[in-house]
């Protein structure tokens, strides 16, 4: 059993070779790339550096990023610019829905950045977005990975009341590590959001990174935590450090220990559990419409 390490950043470590992935190529990944530049769009994708770009880039699917691509908080993990958020866009939403139509998306996946600059932390521009794909293109289900909005919950409601499929906010990481990992937030107020989201008749979802210090044991008290919240569906995958001036990568856990976390949360009553090294939020989430 692996025991809790300290963070600190340092230069880049050297991925094993589970964590080795394609380039990016082929027709749809173009296809892809084309629209989100023709249409100035935002995607988590690049935003976040995600090692599955190429693979859902080139099955024609992508996450949108709305709310501009500035966040207005400094986690340690995350590769998304930092600052004053930027002016918001008022065609964002009309853009984003017109990109979902045309590229024949069946499920949308929609995040954001943090918005603590705006009254509502973005809620009114989640729930325009929302019913902009839903008339746009009727037939695309959605997938929402939203902030905790400081803990605004009439905020909150209001995603609430327009009822995604899937609404998904995600813990990142252990208790003990929250305060370094990410910054601003707070492990209960993440836990809150994704209870009142469950009591609001939402299908819920959370993800975790690994690798970052925490211990099996950490891991195995924190899926409890979301199992006590009734989370639906768990995402774990491997902590990338960004940059150099990210956090550092203390451990890279091996596919056979994911495996073990996978098995230990349906065990647990996960209704669905993506466990792998390359293992991102919105990763096959097409597959959890159950």
């Amino acid at each position: 059993m692996s025991s809790p390490k300290t963070i600190s950043s340092s230069p880049l470590k050297k991925k094993p070779k589970w964590l080795r992935v394609k380039l990016p190529m082929g027709e749809n990944y173009l296809k892809v790339r084309k629209t989100v530049e023709e249409n100035n769009l935002h995607t988590i994708c690049q935003s976040g550096n995600c090692p599955n770009m190429g693979e859902c880039w080139g099955a024609g699917t992508a996450t949108f990023m709305i709310l501009g691509n500035t966040c207005t908080r400094s986690c340690g993990f995350c590769s998304v610019a930092t600052g004053k958020g930027d002016a918001l866009d008022p065609f964002e939403h009309i853009k984003v829905a017109k990109s979902v139509k045309k590229m024949g998306v069946k499920h949308c996946v929609i995040t954001s950045v943090d918005r603590d600059d705006l009254p509502d932390g973005g809620a009114s521009v989640w729930v325009e977005t929302i019913k902009a794909v839903r008339r746009i293109s009727p037939g695309t289900t959605l997938e929402t990975l939203i902030p905790d909005f400081k803990g605004d919950w009439q905020s909150l409601q209001q995603l609430i009341d327009v009822a995604p499929e899937i609404v998904s906010h995600n813990l990142e990481t252990v208790r003990r590590l929250t305060k370094e990992v990410r910054v601003q937030a707070k492990y209960d107020r993440s836990l809150e959001v994704l209870l009142r989201l469950k009591k609001g008749g939402m299908r819920t979802k959370s993800g975790v990174m690994l690798g970052l210090g925490e211990s099996d044991q950490e891991v195995i008290e924190t899926m409890e935590d979301l199992r006590a919240v009734n989370v639906d569906i768990l995402t774990l995958g491997q902590y990338l450090q960004p940059t150099k001036s990210h956090l550092e990568v203390q451990e890279f856990v091996t596919p056979e220990r994911f495996e073990t976390y996978k098995a230990l949360g349906l065990k647990m009553g996960f209704r669905y559990v993506e466990s792998g090294p390359l293992v991102r939020s919105s990763y096959h989430a097409e597959k959890h419409l159950f």
